[in-house]
């Protein structure tokens, strides 16, 4: 048994933390930063990320040394009974070194700040017609039962639908701890196969629905400046009851310099569905600058897990064969019933560990 060799490159990180850490200390307590609460508070966020990764490789270094001189004891005791005491104890130093280097991987790579966020979803109906809008009403009920199997709550912005049981465009917000954390690899494009139900040859047809999810802005993420809006008023459509078409109750939005443009009408009263349409427009503009932020990084990634790219197709669900597909890691299932009725737990797991692990390696590769 030899004493393990730490990473040069974790090794340099950990010194860094360190220093940086003692630096925080300092500064922590000088009349400057004392005299200015934000920078008080983003040190002191700062120092208490640190302390973990300090703590961590503190227990390590003293395990590492504990370890060396336990093994300096194994090679010289001539006590048989002394030295299997200290072979018992080099044994249960090991396990612990690799629990540490596992937890202080985990924390030194870099948190998304907006994992914890609530998420606005959309879902709309792509290639395929009338199947596809039944296939973007499977999906909607997909992350329905996902959500009562996490305990959260959905909160409905928009709906238009198609035919009896399809939806052409919904969006519609999910709040809970860590949702947008767990659902932002569900961006992208999602095709189903199957035999349509009006196919009276049995052919299996392909068709597509959109997802995109968005991080839910707050009002201090980002500054609207109202004359960048053109805002627009229309009597709703389709089912709502004795309402529609009497009253110009339905809002559309659009913000001149991205050209984005978002309507809701599900409300009766025009401030309510002004209200959302500024929320989803909020979020729609948070998501564009963070993927424009992290657009070089997405590009080096092998796998594309977690970019939001909704041009890219991520994920096949099969009928016939009863299977899914993510294909950014080339994760199969055979249990479609389970996955459709909300039981995400593996392929999101598969996800994110996957997305760890890249985002560890650029760390490493950085330090």
């Amino acid at each position: 048994m030899k004493p393990p060799t730490l990473d040069p490159r974790l090794n340099e990180r950990l010194k860094e933390a360190e220093r940086r850490f003692e630096e925080l200390d300092a500064e922590l307590i000088s009349p400057e930063v004392l005299k200015s609460p934000q920078r008080l508070r983003e040190l002191g966020q700062e120092r208490s990320r640190l302390e973990e990764i300090v703590g961590l490789g503190r227990k390590l270094a003293r395990a590492t040394q504990e370890l060396e001189g336990a093994l300096e004891l194994v090679q010289d005791s001539t006590d048989d009974e002394l030295q299997a005491l200290a072979e018992a104890e080099c044994t249960g130093l090991q396990q612990l070194i690799e629990k540490l280097l596992l937890k202080l991987r985990e924390v030194l790579i870099p948190k998304d700040p907006l994992s914890d966020r609530s998420a606005v979803v959309e879902i709309r109906a792509g290639t395929g017609g009338d199947e596809a809008g039944l296939f973007a009403a499977d999906l909607m009920r997909m992350y329905r039962r996902l959500a009562e199997r996490k305990g959260w709550s959905i909160e409905l912005m928009s709906h238009s639908e198609g035919i009896p049981g399809s939806i052409k465009a919904v969006i519609f917000t999910v709040r809970g701890k860590g949702v947008y954390g767990r659902l932002r690899y569900e961006s992208g494009v999602h095709r189903v196969q199957r035999v349509p139900e009006t196919e009276s040859q049995g052919r299996i047809h392909t068709s597509a629905a959109t997802v995109a999810v968005l991080p839910e802005a707050e009002e201090v993420d980002l500054q609207i400046d109202p004359n960048d809006l053109r805002i627009d008023v229309f009597r709703s459509s389709g089912p709502g009851g004795q309402s529609v078409n009497t009253t110009d109750s339905a809002v559309r939005i659009t913000h001149i310099p991205t050209g984005l443009v978002v309507s809701c009408q599900d409300e009766k009263s025009q401030h309510k569905n002004k209200a959302k349409a500024l929320k989803v427009l909020r979020s729609r503009l948070l998501d564009q600058m963070v993927a424009e932020q992290e657009a070089e990084r997405a590009r080096a990634r092998r796998t594309q897990v977690g970019t939001g790219d909704r041009s890219a197709k991520i994920r096949t669900y099969n009928f016939p064969q009863g299977r899914v597909t993510d294909h950014r890691i080339g994760l199969t299932l055979h249990r479609l019933d389970e996955v459709l009725d909300g039981d995400l737990e593996e392929v999101i797991s598969s996800l994110r560990l996957a997305e760890e692990q890249e985002r560890l390696e650029e760390t490493e590769a950085g330090a």
